[in-house]
């Protein structure tokens, strides 16, 4: 995910010794090795993300931010350093911010790897910035909706009293029950962009049945996740699950009719992006 440089024997010692301390889940230990690695040889982008990930299990969320930018500046194209450097400016609640960052891991790790674990992990921290980022714009209109409305509702008794005063009582009460219940049908579909609904078939894969994050679409017609059915060619077999016609993985052509359909849904419908 970030390019492979040849190191000394004595700085990939120190990288392999922080590696078997991070798998064995002692984060200051893999730390100090990967610092003395650092000091040794200070220009490679992986010994940084190394670190920054050790810092990420400690909540160390400004060193991790501090490790990532230094990845990101030896290599623009590191995957991991875009990554970490997402999740350190969202816990500082930049939500733009860390979306143009984790967008830009995804973009990179689906060039480098398709099917990589590392994929699958962005996405789902990406979906959940962008479900949060919804859910506080939600939260904030169905405020100001709210507030809308009791002023609406408050300008109707008032003018319903002023009708009762002036002696039109029973034309005033059947005009005011009417404009009451208008009122609340133009706030319910207002409310109806931030309700949660079915999302419609075209736009989520035939095999998971889940919204579509890279859609290719297969020489049958057929569109899926890439992911997903690139798993089902290497372990099941080489042909089309719907059709069961013959195809090879250099036979998927990217479908970027649905990506952008389905950009312009999650778009609109920010609650879709909730997958967990």
């Amino acid at each position: 995910m970030c390019p492979t440089v040849a190191l000394s024997a004595t700085v990939e010692k120190l990288r392999q010794e922080g590696n078997t301390y991070f798998n064995k889940g002692k984060f200051g230990a893999a730390i100090d090795k990967y610092t003395e690695a650092i000091t040794l040889c200070p220009k490679v982008s992986v010994l940084y993300t190394n670190r920054a990930l050790c810092h990420l299990k400690r909540n160390e969320w400004a060193r991790v931010e501090e490790d990532s930018r230094n990845a990101i500046q030896l290599d623009s194209n590191c995957v991991k350093g875009h990554y970490t450097m997402g999740l350190a400016l969202l816990q500082k609640q930049e939500y733009p911010e860390g979306v143009k960052e984790l967008e830009r891991a995804l973009d990179l790790g689906r060039g480098a790897d398709p099917n990589g674990y590392m994929v699958e992990e962005i996405w789902q921290e990406l979906a959940k910035a962008k479900y949060m980022e919804w859910e506080q714009a939600s939260s904030e209109r169905a405020w100001e909706l709210q507030k809308l409305k009791h002023a609406c509702e408050s300008a109707l008794i008032e003018k319903h009293d002023a009708f009762q005063m002036e002696g039109f009582l029973d034309e005033a009460g059947t005009t005011h029950m009417q404009q009451l219940q208008a009122l609340e049908r133009v706030f319910e579909k207002a409310a109806e962009a931030d309700t949660a609904s079915e999302v419609p078939d075209y736009l989520c894969c035939r095999i998971t049945l889940d919204i579509f994050r890279d859609p290719v679409i297969t020489p049958s017609g057929v569109t899926y996740e890439r992911s997903v059915i690139l798993n089902h060619l290497e372990k099941v077999g080489e042909f089309d699950p719907i059709t069961r016609e013959p195809v090879e993985p250099s036979q998927l052509i990217p479908n970027f009719a649905i990506k952008e359909a389905v950009q312009a849904y999650l778009q609109e419908n920010g609650w879709a992006y909730r997958t967990w």
